[in-house]
């Protein structure tokens, strides 16, 4: 299996300059690239016959054509990959099977995340070494410590992304992964907000101290909006900005960290004690758009919680299960298999015409009581083989 190792780089000002420097190469290779291949898919609209339609080796050569003197002084492959990875881009575009699916964009020198890849890079004992330019002599030229032992020998495509004044090094590597002793065992995962729901009861995904560092983000942030209301862009200038601004950004990292570890946790459970996992294929792109509980859903990760839980079972040989977006587990009664319809559908206000909470289901046609989230798992493992 090809897995990746994430490391936090120990980089002096000499390497810090030129890091930068490729970062922000990249995002203007991606940029550039972009406009190109909308203005050549413009010309092919207008004219099919003698504009040919854009691809990824047309929008470099016309890169690599119009060179300015200073982009000599950079690694070529850095632009390289960045058309690569634009075609892909496009590509996923027409495939709305895509997790992230949708239009590229242009990148920005204001995102918290910048970065470029390469694949020229070594690892010389123990330390990453990226491919020098040649107006950079050797005696200036150094490897890339990191905080912990790399666990490879040799890498292909390395990806360096600088994030909240620190660098960090995503190396792929290949790892013989033996497959989890078989359980026989089944199980269905109902995911809600704030709380995953699955045979063994509920899973808390949003803990007391997740709410707490949500409070002190939201205050933060209401600090942030002021001083640009009452300073303008003059705000992000002071010393008292970029303070605020690093405390919001430490505790959206608690955040991430935390989340992930309880993501990991969980998904690490059910592989080792589960043979076959049934989960809903859910639309979560859509459901966000509805701006109907969004922010819960976005905060309860439940596309990061389908895609560990499918690349987990990849490596230790397990079957996940996709229920179709169109099952309704939810209205579905899991004794008798009658579906709610109409005014007797459950809503995140409960059923009005019955006076039923959100969280009750019963079945009008047997009976049949139960909570709504354990219906829905019960109804998810009816799709288990």
């Amino acid at each position: 299996m090809i897995k990746t190792q994430v490391v936090k780089l120990k980089v002096n000002k000499t390497m810090q300059k030129y890091l930068d420097a490729l970062c922000d190469y990249r995002r203007y290779c991606w940029n550039k690239g972009l406009e190109t291949w909308q203005l050549m898919y413009e010309d092919h609209t207008l004219n099919k016959q003698n504009n040919p339609s854009p691809n990824e080796r047309r929008v470099r050569d016309e890169l690599v054509a119009n060179k300015d003197a200073w982009q000599y002084a950079l690694s070529a492959r850095c632009l390289q990959l960045a058309v690569k990875d634009l075609a892909n881009a496009w590509k996923n575009f027409f495939d709305k099977a895509q997790p992230d699916w949708g239009i590229p964009s242009f990148k920005s020198k204001k995102s918290p995340r910048q970065g470029f890849k390469t694949d020229r890079a070594k690892i010389v004992n123990g330390k990453l070494r990226l491919d020098r330019p040649r107006s950079i002599s050797k005696e200036s030229w150094f490897d890339l410590k990191s905080y912990e032992a790399l666990k490879m020998d040799e890498v292909k495509v390395v990806s360096i992304f600088k994030e909240k004044e620190s660098y960090y090094a995503a190396l792929p590597y290949e790892e013989d992964m033996p497959a989890k002793a078989k359980t026989h065992q089944k199980t269905a995962v109902d995911v809600n907000v704030g709380h995953f729901n699955y045979t063994e009861g509920p899973i808390n995904v949003l803990p007391a101290k997740l709410q707490k560092l949500y409070k002190r983000i939201k205050h933060y942030q209401r600090m942030l909006v002021r001083k640009r209301e009452v300073n303008g862009k003059l705000a992000t200038k002071s010393n008292n900005y970029y303070a605020v601004r690093a405390k919001l950004q430490r505790d959206y990292r608690k955040v991430a960290n935390i989340q992930n570890d309880l993501l990991q946790k969980f998904t690490a459970k059910l592989i080792d004690n589960y043979d076959q996992i049934v989960i809903e294929d859910l639309a979560v792109k859509e459901m966000m758009m509805m701006h109907v509980a969004s922010k819960g859903m976005q905060r309860s990760l439940f596309s990061k919680f389908r895609q560990i839980l499918t690349y987990k079972c990849d490596w230790y040989g397990k079957e996940l299960i996709l229920a179709d977006k169109k099952y309704p587990s939810t209205q579905r009664c899991a004794q008798c298999g009658y579906v709610k319809k109409g005014e007797e559908k459950i809503t995140l206000q409960g059923n009005k015409k019955h006076g039923t909470k959100h969280n009750e289901y019963v079945c009008y046609e047997c009976g049949y009581k139960n909570d709504r989230d354990e219906n829905a798992v019960l109804n998810l493992l009816a799709l288990a083989k």
